[in-house]
């Protein structure tokens, strides 16, 4: 088997009506697997204003608006047309990207059909209540994503870190890499633009921390604002530049004021927008990977980064940035105090994170899941389906 005979159904639960990391490299994923001669079929739900053109066929699951974040749909069941449409685009793979409903329908769909399930890790789902004051539901769903993920043959995460994480809450057995891969043509040093920085209101000498991502409480702009807020109480010299949207928008404004706020950037306008910057300040503990962790390395900057899953895959303490334990707001401090003061170390740091950032290539990586769908499909032939939860006990 090679890939030209794989038929891939892959469910996400919002593969193109929010611009995010996963998304994006779900569309990537996709085009390689179409230019490779594979057949791919995308289930998710949909809307009237998609963030961009989905890549290859997309078939509707039901959906409804989320609370209070408009923005992302929920969805809510399989129908019968998305059946039917399984049923006869016949695939031998399944790849669920989303631990919903939905996502355990589409598992349970697969194994009544003998058909092998990789689940790819995006997010720490789990996480997530903390930011909400909710924190005591994290076993809760700790425990439903490890029912989910012991039905499928495999996942893949995108970082050995994050791996760690779901062989530590014993995931699954079988937990892969799928990395993920920078665009070099439009991220690189090259990109820098004083220009554009003046028409920021931003001076050339001014020394600039950055923040890239959508605009939302559990990228961690708590611990951003607080740590500005200590650079400011110790007079560092420095500006705010922050790239994204989102519903914390003018929370964010608020407890940043003089902050140069640019919105959402995308293409080579992106790419200028992050090498205008000096460093880049990150500290989310939600991610698995953190694409803007490399897109700033792909442009020459150091990182300051919170030290968990995702960023400890991708930054070299004190050699490409700094990774400082999650909340320590003094340390964050320190790190970027050193960055706005010390122009040798920060161009040294940076120069570091551009070369590892060359290691990162998307067919290459892509490749690495299609030949996964094509080890499970051996493996399912072969009478080896995913194990049963007495043996991940």
């Amino acid at each position: 088997m090679d890939i030209s005979d794989l038929r891939i159904a892959l469910y996400s639960g919002n593969y193109n009506f929010v611009r995010d990391g996963a998304n994006q490299a779900l569309n990537r994923l996709v085009d390689y697997l179409l230019r490779q001669g594979a057949a791919v079929r995308v289930y998710s739900p949909t809307t009237n204003t998609p963030a961009f053109e989905p890549t290859g066929d997309l078939i509707s699951v039901p959906s409804v608006a989320f609370p209070g974040r408009g923005e992302y749909q929920f969805p809510t069941h399989i129908s019968s047309n998305v059946k039917k449409d399984l049923a006869k685009f016949r695939p031998n793979i399944m790849q669920i990207s989303s631990p919903d409903r939905v996502g355990h329908k589409m598992v349970g769909w697969a194994r009544k059909n003998d058909i092998p399930v990789l689940a790819s890790v995006h997010t720490r789902f789990e996480t997530y209540p903390r930011y909400y004051n909710l924190a005591f539901l994290e076993p809760v769903i700790e425990a439903i994503l490890r029912r989910l993920y012991r039905r499928c043959d495999a996942l893949v995460t995108p970082s050995e870190s994050m791996a760690q994480v779901l062989r530590d809450q014993r995931m699954n057995y079988d937990i892969g890499i799928w990395s993920r891969g920078v665009d070099k043509e439009i991220f690189n040093s090259g990109r820098r633009d004083l220009s554009w920085r003046q028409q920021q209101a931003i001076a050339d000498d001014e020394i600039v921390i950055g923040f890239l991502g959508r605009l939302v409480m559990e990228k961690g702009l708590d611990v951003f604002s607080d740590s500005i807020d200590e650079l400011k109480r110790r007079k560092v010299r420095h500006r705010v530049l922050v790239i994204g949207e989102g519903p914390a928008r003018q929370w964010f404004e608020d407890r940043i004021p003089g902050a140069a706020f640019v919105g959402f950037q995308n293409g080579a306008d992106l790419g200028r927008a992050v090498a205008s910057m000096d460093m880049l300040f990150n500290p989310s503990i939600t991610e698995t990977f953190g694409n803007v962790t490399l897109e700033a390395m792909a442009c020459g900057l150091p990182v300051v980064a919170a030290k968990a899953t995702g960023s400890q895959s991708l930054v070299r303490d004190n050699e490409s940035g700094r990774l400082i334990l999650p909340g320590a707001i003094r340390d964050f401090a320190d790190a970027l105090q050193d960055y706005c003061q010390n122009d040798e170390l920060r161009q040294r740091h940076g120069k570091a994170g551009e070369k590892r950032s060359e290691e990162f290539g998307w067919d290459q990586i892509n490749d690495v899941v299609a030949q996964t769908y094509i080890r499970l499909i051996r493996q399912r032939e072969g009478g080896r389906g995913p194990l049963s939860a007495d043996a991940l006990r």
